[in-house]
């Protein structure tokens, strides 16, 4: 029986530290595994015993991509235990500064970490030299929402000013005035990136996943939402645990989450796109069937696609909320501390983000938990491997590599920053 082991040992473009060990027995793919070695840093242990008013400011240190999802994750399952209702206002800033990260997170991804393998490029430096316009553009993109986050969070990385209960400070309507004219440059610049990223030449691969995202309503989900899937599921945040099961793998330092009637699921852009396709705003559902998308996209190469997308919508979203933008009487609600569970639910650029947390009567944190995107998708990833994978097994050790990484890549697993070239290794097993 023919058989070999390919080993990618250092995952490029990536943030964080991973590795795919795939087997092929009679040119099929037997096994497929998507490790990840980045040291656990332990916040849910670090959290017990602190205050509740303590938990923003440390979750928005688990991740320097997407500080906000976690600070505001927290923020929102410490209130549902408080029993705090937030005005309006601090509502919008709080989607407003969520499109700040999707924006910088999302344009970053996009140029300098996903683009570069569809046009042949071991870089986002490399492509520069002949894709000038479109790293300017990235990178004047992520900008913008690095400028979004500074103005509502007092610092681009890792914010300061979000609290339970709101802001330790609102901003004035002035200052979110001055953001109107360069959020529609922006604007522009996401739709040129919807068309730049639409002209790529794409696998024919398509998969029948099955999607988990948040859905509201009227609006395309940030903060808020049901815990809903293509297959019929349709949960509150709080029945997150008893319907996801969480399981320890020997190759990862990452809990992989599963459905417990189910199995695996894809939570993330492709997610949220497919559910929600109908909540995007307007000039967004019409760049995304200009550039070819439909309605509902399997794709996962496109998925760099559908991110260019959410910027877009994410830059129209956060000009209609200026646009509307009153300073409430008090950035911040009083609350008294009290024994409860709180649990909240929200969309990071990579996907769906769980907190719980159980408290003491006087607000001290007692037990958390975190269920980050990455974990949730690990198993979603190993099985694009497994199902994709093969379509590749012809092409030299050098371009093989290069597809194994990018279907890693189609998901922008977050295992922070990882700067390593590969080295691939095909050996019996």
């Amino acid at each position: 029986m023919a058989s070999r082991t390919i080993r990618v040992d250092r995952l490029a473009r990536v943030e964080g530290e991973g590795a795919v060990r795939l087997v092929v027995r009679d040119g099929r793919i037997d096994s497929a595994r998507l490790s990840i070695f980045e040291p656990p840093r332990f916040f849910e242990a670090l959290l017990r015993g602190r205050a509740c008013t303590e938990a923003p400011d440390i979750t928005a240190r688990i991740c320097g991509i997407c500080p906000v999802a976690y600070q505001m994750s927290a923020v929102h399952a410490l209130e549902n235990a408080l029993g705090i209702e937030v005005s309006a206002a601090v509502r919008d800033l709080r989607r407003l500064l969520y499109c700040g990260e999707w924006i910088q997170s999302h344009a970053l991804h996009v140029t300098l970490l996903h683009a570069p393998g569809f046009l042949g490029y071991d870089s986002g430096i490399e492509m520069a030299r002949q894709h000038g316009e479109a790293v300017r553009r990235g990178l004047a993109l992520k900008q913008m929402g690095s400028d979004l986050i500074a103005l509502l969070g007092g610092r681009a990385v890792h914010p300061v000013t979000v609290c339970i209960g709101g802001f330790h400070r609102a901003p004035r309507r002035p200052e979110l005035a001055r953001l109107i004219e360069p959020l529609q440059r922006s604007r522009e610049a996401a739709l040129a990136l919807v068309r730049w990223t639409g002209g790529f030449e794409f696998p024919d691969c398509e998969r029948d996943y099955t999607f988990l995202a948040l859905r509201q309503p009227s609006e395309y989900p940030f903060n808020a939402g049901r815990i809903v899937s293509n297959r019929g599921l349709d949960i509150s945040a709080a029945e997150f645990e008893p319907h996801i099961e969480q399981h320890q793998v020997r190759r990862s330092t990452a809990l992989h989450a599963r459905l417990r009637d189910g199995g695996a699921y894809l939570t993330g852009p492709l997610a949220r796109y497919n559910l929600n396709f109908e909540r995007l705003a307007p000039i967004a559902r019409e760049a995304a069937l200009a550039a070819g998308l439909g309605r509902s996209c399997t794709n996962p190469f496109r998925s760099i696609v559908v991110r260019a997308v959410e910027v877009l919508h994410a830059c129209d979203e956060a000009l209609r909320i200026i646009a509307r933008y009153e300073e409430p009487e008090l950035p911040a609600c009083r609350y008294e501390p009290r024994a409860a569970i709180g649990i909240a639910a929200t969309e990071a650029p990579r996907g769906l983000l769980y907190h719980r947390y159980r408290l003491d009567a006087d607000g001290t944190l007692l037990e958390a938990r975190i269920v980050p995107p990455t974990a949730q998708n690990q198993a979603a990833i190993e099985e694009d491997l497994r199902c994709f994978g093969g379509a590749f097994l012809a092409l030299p050790p050098p371009q093989l590599r290069e597809q194994c990484e990018q279907l890693v890549r189609n998901h922008d697993p977050c295992i922070s920053c990882a700067t390593h070239f590969l080295h691939l290794e095909v050996t019996p097993p």
